[in-house]
């Protein structure tokens, strides 16, 4: 039985650095997401989406497919002008090879305007090693809140 433990405990510190790789990797995806978003690099932004990939906005808009969302990226990135960032809370692998990160998203005010202030979850997936993003849900907090 004292065996059997050890080998657990010895299994489960073995996966720690991986999870600790991964979770940079991840952290590292987004944070090129948001600069590609910054550039409006169309080439850039479509390598870091899984070919199906989908985002539903704070405006109730929903994008399908790595096409659609790109072409709405770069529209909504048009339209609100403002620098972006993304400050990731929490990763959390929630199966092999599957990550959900929630952030606080800002668009900062244009000259006159006012600062959007939302919240974000990446749903992303690594294949042959490398992670891409599957799903984006930005959300406004509710009133009041």
């Amino acid at each position: 039985m004292l065996a059997k433990l050890i080998a657990l405990a010895l299994f489960a510190v073995s996966l720690y650095p991986q999870a600790a790789t991964d979770e940079q990797a991840v952290r590292r995806l987004i944070a090129a997401y948001v600069e590609a978003r910054e550039q409006r690099d169309a080439q850039r932004l479509s390598a870091l989406l899984t070919p199906d990939a989908d985002q539903l906005v704070s405006s109730g808009e929903w994008r399908k497919g790595r096409e659609e969302l790109v072409k709405g990226m770069l529209a909504s990135s048009q339209r609100n002008a403002g620098q972006r960032t993304i400050e990731i809370e929490t990763v959390r692998f929630i199966a092999p090879g599957v990550a959900l990160a929630d952030g606080r998203y800002q668009i900062a005010a244009e000259p006159g305007g006012q600062a959007r202030h939302m919240w974000t979850a990446f749903l992303l997936t690594r294949r042959d090693n490398t992670w891409r993003i599957a799903a984006i849900r930005n959300m406004l907090p509710a009133s009041g809140r």
